[in-house]
């Protein structure tokens, strides 16, 4: 029998319909219900209704559930429910009646949303440090191939002189504003919504301020009700922020698909990082970055995804916020597996020199020669159309190399890599991870 179970069983088709895959997501809350259940028998203590020889029973025995669910030996039980449930029978077999009083003052949607807001607190922290990973690499990489130039595109025609220096740059900065989003959407995460219960709150003297502190939230989700309709729209802004690192990514490895290819020829890899073909003894296939492109596409469309499955509803919890879990939960080890594997590609990255060699790049350098022309005093207009004129007539001649007075800020021969870096530190110091880090680790000391 559940522990939420009244004296009508459910029919058994129901019961597998409704639990979908909710078991397998609940065990990535494991750690967290824990987490918040050490806060909310803390605070029960403290206004009387917990007594004190109970909460010690409590803490100890929630500690050694935690330790076990870190160590890979915890598991839910076939006939329990949820990561709610099983917690509360384990504490229930092993302390008898105070493991019953764990859940007094909350509901299961009270526990889901505090284990939820813990848990994507934490997964954001885990991406922000595998970003700014493959950050500095796009730094150093930026650094190393700062003078390898190769063409620019727009409408995948052939426009102006770029290099690798600034391409990988560019990345680079994108990350930046990728980061900048995480932090809004941690923002929203990084509030404590329990003690709201079912979503109407509760009639017991409870401080929902104390457990803010524990759980080293910001702030509260103050409004109950708005606590409760605060889910999926949580994970929404939070997909969204997934994304934009997802969108970084697919571009970055769109690139590189072309790149490879024999008709750009702009980079190379060794052949371990790519595969061949069953028939083409030739084929060096760029079948990581195709998949990063397929694996970020699909994180892309998730904040519409729960936007759908969200549509509609009215205020209150519904069943249908529990599939959200299924769609969002996964997607955080995707993306951290994709920045991996883009990470790994790029370190081993080969890049031709001399590009721009190729007669087939020479009318790269005609806005060059405008600016020239612009520089000895001719109109502008003019010098469009005196260059445009040598194209079409034949008598057009590339310049040996380009000519560069005090490059501007962003430009190939001044990429303000450090003025980035800056912008990166100061986008992850904001988080403050260190004093959730605190507060987490002062529920769980012994």
């Amino acid at each position: 029998m559940k522990l939420w179970q009244k004296d009508i069983q459910a029919l058994k088709e129901v019961e597998v319909f409704t639990v979908g895959k909710d078991r397998e997501m609940d065990m990535y809350l494991a750690p967290f219900d824990v987490i918040g259940s050490l806060a909310h028998i803390q605070m029960l203590e403290s206004v009387g209704l917990l007594p004190k020889d109970d909460l010690k029973k409590l803490q100890s025995a929630l500690k050694e559930i935690y330790r076990d669910i870190q160590a890979g030996n915890f598991k839910l039980d076939a006939q329990v429910e949820d990561i709610h449930s099983q917690v509360e029978l384990l504490l229930t077999q092993k302390l008898g009646d105070a493991g019953k009083k764990i859940h007094s003052a909350r509901s299961r949607n009270d526990q889901v949303l505090v284990d939820i807001k813990l848990f994507l607190r934490s997964e954001i922290e885990l991406l922000v440090k595998s970003i700014f990973s493959l950050f500095e690499l796009l730094q150093a990489q930026s650094e190393k191939y700062k003078n390898h130039l190769y063409p620019g595109y727009t409408h995948l025609q052939l426009a102006m002189p770029s290099s690798f220096g600034l391409w990988f740059g560019a990345y680079a900065e994108s990350l930046v504003d990728d980061v900048t989003t995480l932090k809004a959407a941690f923002d929203v995460v990084n509030r404590n919504p329990l003690g709201s219960a079912a979503g109407y709150g509760s009639s017991f003297p409870i401080n929902r301020r104390m457990t803010t502190e524990l759980l080293g939230f910001a702030s509260l989700n103050y409004n109950v009700v708005y606590a409760q309709m605060g889910r999926g729209k949580a994970e929404r802004i939070v997909a969204q922020a997934l994304a934009n690192v997802a969108d970084t990514l697919a571009r970055l490895s769109m690139d590189m698909t072309l790149y490879l290819n024999q008709n750009f020829s702009f980079v190379s890899f060794p052949a371990e990082l790519t595969t061949g073909s069953s028939i083409m003894p030739h084929k060096k296939n760029p079948d990581v970055f195709e998949l990063i492109r397929s694996y970020c596409n699909r994180i892309k469309a998730l904040p519409n995804e729960i936007s759908m499955m969200t549509t509609n509803l009215p205020s209150g919890y519904h069943r249908d916020l529990q599939l959200l879990k299924e769609h969002l939960f996964p997607a955080f080890k995707t993306l951290k597996d994709c920045i991996d594997m883009a990470g790994l590609m790029l370190s081993h990255i080969e890049i031709k020199e001399d590009l721009l060699k190729d007669e087939k790049y020479k009318y790269l350098f005609t806005v060059d020669l405008v600016n020239q022309l612009v520089m000895q005093g001719v109109p502008f207009r003019d010098a469009y159309v005196q260059v445009g004129r040598s194209v079409e007539d034949g008598t057009y001649q590339a310049p040996e190399q380009l000519e560069v007075k005090n490059p501007h800020e962003g430009s190939i021969y001044n990429l303000c890599n450090a003025e980035i870096r800056e912008l990166m530190e100061q986008a992850i110091a904001v988080f403050e991870f260190e004093k959730i880090h605190q507060a987490i680790n002062k529920l769980l000391q012994d």
